[in-house]
C-alpha cells in the first residue's frame, strides 16, 4: 500500500470502477470490489422526491492514481423491503399537476373496513 492510498480500517477496501452511462443517461455502470465479492451495478445521483427502493446510499470519493476509479464510502443501507414499495401515487394527482397524492397499499385495502362501502348515487 503506497502513503497515497488512504488506509482504512483492518486494511479491507471497497472500490469502484467507473464504466460507461446506463441506458437513461442518468447513471454510470460500475465494477465494484471489496473483500470475498466482486459485483457489478450503477450508480445514480439520488433525487429530491424520489424513493430509493434498495441497494446503498454511497459517497465515492476519487483516488489519485486513476481517474475512473473511486473509494466507496457507504453512508446508508437500504433494506430491499421497504414501504416504497408500497406507495404508489394517485392517477388523479399526475394529471393535475399539483402535488403527489400519495397511500400505501394497506391504506387502500382498509378503506372500506375504515369508511364503509361508497354508495352510487343514480343520476
Amino acid at each position: 500500500m503506497s502513503a497515497d492510498e488512504p488506509q482504512k480500517k483492518g486494511n479491507a477496501f471497497d472500490v469502484v470502477l467507473m464504466g460507461g452511462a446506463t441506458d437513461d443517461g442518468e447513471g454510470a455502470r460500475v465494477l465494484r470490489a471489496r473483500p470475498g465479492r466482486i459485483d457489478t451495478g450503477e450508480v445514480r445521483p439520488m433525487r429530491d422526491g424520489r424513493p430509493i427502493a434498495s441497494g446503498e446510499v454511497v459517497r465515492l470519493e476519487r483516488r489519485a492514481d486513476s481517474r475512473a476509479l473511486f473509494d466507496v464510502h457507504v453512508e446508508c443501507v437500504v433494506p430491499e423491503t421497504t414501504a416504497a414499495e408500497n406507495v404508489q401515487p394517485s392517477p388523479s394527482s399526475r394529471s393535475e399537476g399539483g402535488p403527489p397524492q400519495v397511500a400505501t397499499r394497506a391504506y387502500r385495502d382498509n378503506w372500506e373496513v375504515t369508511f364503509g362501502l361508497r354508495r352510487r348515487t343514480l343520476n
